[in-house]
């Protein structure tokens, strides 16, 4: 499905992207405008703006009297939610899932202890309620609820550390949960104790205890390793 309000290149892109980082152009391979313009049957133009889309990505570069080459994997941006939402969708999933929870459960565990420091009164009652939405949405097989106040949820984390950095990586969390959802890498109701975790970080977070918010949000990121020990081995 093509993302909102990218017209044509749109389109391009959410064909050529994940074939590209699924492997069907290696890297190295050499893709020609006119050939893929002529194959999309969009125009030159057209298919030069979803090029610029890949370049700024890092997964194809262009070169004169060459053409647009494929960049090594090392080089992408990995970073990018489309590139992951790209990855996610393709052969390399159980790996991606396993390489976005490691970073999850090294970066999520600290943004909690700062937030627990640095949340502000407003930040606290969003988190509560993000945890008391999951709670909400956690049985009757609510997946699409519980993944609203999910995403929310550690996006608060993350801008409450104060951390700008750590905040930048919202949209990686929130792509990472998305996939797992939309690609059925999770039960078909959430782990109680998951969820119970989640309500337990909010508190400690209001509650200033940096350590205890710390060790929750540990938990919370080893629980979601297990789960893709069953779900995405």
């Amino acid at each position: 499905m093509s993302t909102p309000g990218r017209g044509l290149h749109g389109h391009v892109l959410d064909t050529l992207g994940p074939a590209i980082t699924a492997g069907d152009y290696p890297p190295g391979s050499v893709l020609r405008t006119d050939e893929l313009a002529q194959h999309f049957e969009v125009s030159r133009s057209v298919m030069r703006e979803a090029v610029r889309v890949l370049e700024s990505m890092h997964l194809v570069e262009s070169r004169r009297r060459v053409g647009v080459r494929v960049r090594p994997k090392a080089e992408w941006n990995v970073y990018d939610p489309q590139v992951i939402r790209w990855r996610l969708a393709g052969a390399d999933r159980p790996h991606q899932l396993r390489s976005l929870t490691v970073l999850r459960s090294a970066v999520e565990p600290a943004a909690a202890a700062l937030a627990a420091h640095h949340a502000t009164p407003e930040q606290c009652a969003e988190l509560t309620a993000c945890a008391l939405g999951m709670v909400a949405n956690s049985r009757g097989h609510q997946l699409a609820g519980y993944l609203f106040h999910d995403v929310a949820f550690h996006r608060v984390i993350l801008a409450a550390s104060g951390n700008e950095m750590f905040a930048r990586l919202g949209d990686v969390v929130a792509e990472v949960l998305t996939g797992r959802t939309h690609h059925d890498v999770m039960f078909e109701d959430p782990d109680p104790a998951a969820v119970t975790l989640h309500v337990q970080v909010a508190e400690a977070v209001r509650t200033g205890d940096a350590n205890r918010a710390e060790q929750l949000t540990r938990e919370i990121t080893v629980g979601a390793l297990h789960e893709l020990d069953v779900l995405a081995p």
